[in-house]
């Protein structure tokens, strides 16, 4: 059931991508022949609005078929009134800017929802204490409960991480041990560790790990808007980060992931409740976002970058070379994918 739960979001994420570019095409007066969730064969369909809306073979992406626009042939062209070929180059790329902007404001929407139902944070509650570090020499023991540090409160342990990782000098720590309140001067020391995409790296840190104690963040309406806005941010910032890491070799390229990897992260969180499904369809939301605005021929960011080129050189690449970048950026493409599922294959037999 779960599997059924995973593709069932993959293709809603998909369907919001498209319906973007698709609302954004009709506006602009452009004629939309095929609205397709899949590739391949086609398993279902129906026609609406002069559109034919159908489901395909293959549930690993989607498209919006343009009149004048065929990336599988990019010779093909109309140049009727209601065609895409005749609108202008920002006109084009408002309509492909559509797609991710859908994915970004649907992840916010999700994480609204997670806000209004109040997300789980970790508590400041220490599990494990490294032997001979600051915490260790200082006298913090398993299940304390960090209630501030320098006298400002601390509710979570992102919290007390980053004031950890940014303070200068001792810190005094007020602790509750067994309903009782303790407090510890301890000094953090810079500790090789590594961060979210596996990179090594120095920090300053005290030598604790966390009891995995969470509990419900209570927030406002104010409160839930900020949450949901801070949440979508950090998921692009991180996922841009991420993809330039991964572009310029410094995040191994074993660490892409690809379709399996999804579905089974979305999988995974559907054993675990509905409320993280809501935040891992956010987290791919915003990565299918990202991804289709890589400069890559054959997805969104190639397209507004050939229409950027037109409106600063004021004449349009010439067919000749739109082909060959667009056969160059389907190879890059299916090349990632491949490399992606290979990927997903090796952790899976692992």
């Amino acid at each position: 059931m779960s599997w059924v739960v995973s593709l069932a979001v993959l293709s809603a994420l998909i369907f919001f991508h498209e319906l973007g570019h698709y609302m954004a095409a009709r506006l602009m007066g452009v004629y939309v022949e095929t609205f397709s969730i899949g590739f391949g064969s086609k398993v279902a369909s129906f026609k609406k609005w002069g559109t034919e809306w159908k489901i395909s073979m293959i549930p690993l992406g989607g498209y919006v078929k343009m009149k004048g626009q065929d990336d599988s042939d990019p010779s093909k062209k109309s140049f009727d009134p209601d065609s895409y070929n005749v609108k202008t180059p920002l006109q084009k790329i408002f309509i492909l800017l559509a797609g991710p902007a859908a994915n970004f404001i649907l992840a916010f929407i999700l994480y609204f929802l997670i806000a209004l139902g109040g997300p789980n944070i970790l508590s400041p509650v220490i599990g494990n204490v490294v032997k001979d570090s600051p915490a260790y020499i200082a006298g913090l023991e398993s299940n304390d409960t960090i209630r501030s540090i320098n006298g400002t409160e601390i509710t979570t342990w992102k919290e007390m991480a980053h004031i950890i990782s940014e303070s200068k000098g001792p810190l005094q720590l007020e602790i509750e041990r067994n309903g009782f309140l303790e407090y510890k001067t301890l000094t953090p020391k810079i500790t090789q560790t590594t961060n979210m995409y596996n990179e090594e790296v120095h920090k300053k840190m005290i030598g604790i790990g966390s009891a995995g104690v969470t509990h419900k963040l209570d927030l406002t309406l104010g409160n839930t808007l900020s949450y949901a806005t801070e949440q979508t941010v950090f998921a692009s910032t991180v996922i841009f980060t991420g993809v330039k890491k991964l572009l310029f070799g410094e995040v191994p390229a074993q660490e892409l992931g690809g379709v399996i990897s999804i579905v089974k992260l979305t999988s995974d969180a559907t054993d675990a409740g509905w409320m993280a499904v809501l935040f891992f369809a956010a987290l791919i939301s915003v990565n299918l976002g990202v991804l289709n605005l890589l400069p890559i021929p054959a997805l969104d960011g190639g397209h507004i970058m050939f229409n950027l080129y037109e409106m600063i050189a004021r004449r349009a690449p010439s067919e000749a070379i739109i082909i060959k970048l667009t056969i160059a950026g389907w190879v890059i493409l299916f090349s990632l994918m491949g490399l992606g599922l290979y990927n997903d294959i090796n952790r899976l037999m692992n």
